[in-house]
């Protein structure tokens, strides 16, 4: 089952519950995954309980043998990004900008505040309508910095197959946000 390059030897022993492997693969990955919840959700509590829940249902996948497949990373964001759909599903997003203790107690104008707010969750909004892999390329290149060959490294995909997914993506986008307004 592991196929993982870099990660395989450190895998192998995740797969035998190695504390030491497990706390590897959490220091390597957790970063990477809260980011990517952040970056879908805008609310860093919320990331950071679902980033727990990402490993935790990476331990019982692997309990009940239902472990990656080919990448490892690719099926961690998979895991995050099955919770921020199931997020999403079970709450109705408040289009409301949240009033708190940041915005009175910051140096920036409170408006341009919630301004940039909004037009992050707009943005974050119209990301959530892309498909599963258009989101991901999107969040990866320009969430995380990442290359495209980096990207294709970690889903399992070619370059060119990680520039095309970014041009859709795109384009796409950009149809969205042009109808949002």
């Amino acid at each position: 089952m592991v196929r993982n390059g870099q990660d395989g030897s450190v895998l192998e022993r995740v797969q035998e519950y190695d504390p030491d492997a497990l706390g590897e693969i959490y220091d390597r990955y957790a970063g990477r995954i809260y980011n990517y919840i952040y970056y879908r959700l805008g609310d860093a509590h919320l990331a950071e309980d679902l980033t727990g829940t990402v490993f935790v249902k990476m331990l019982e996948a692997i309990r009940n043998s239902r472990a990656w497949n080919v990448s490892f990373s690719g099926w961690l964001y998979r895991i995050a990004h099955n919770l921020v759909v199931d997020h999403f599903r079970r709450c109705e997003q408040d289009h409301a900008a949240a009033l708190d203790e940041r915005l009175v107690a910051g140096d920036q104008d409170p408006v341009k505040v919630v301004e940039q707010q909004m037009e992050g969750d707009r943005l974050r909004r119209a990301v959530s309508q892309l498909t599963y892999e258009q989101s991901l390329v999107i969040t990866l290149k320009f969430g995380e910095g990442l290359s495209n060959a980096e990207v294709a490294r970690m889903i399992g995909k070619t370059e060119g197959a990680i520039k095309s997914l970014q041009f859709r993506a795109m384009a796409s986008l950009r149809r969205i946000l042009e109808a949002s307004e």
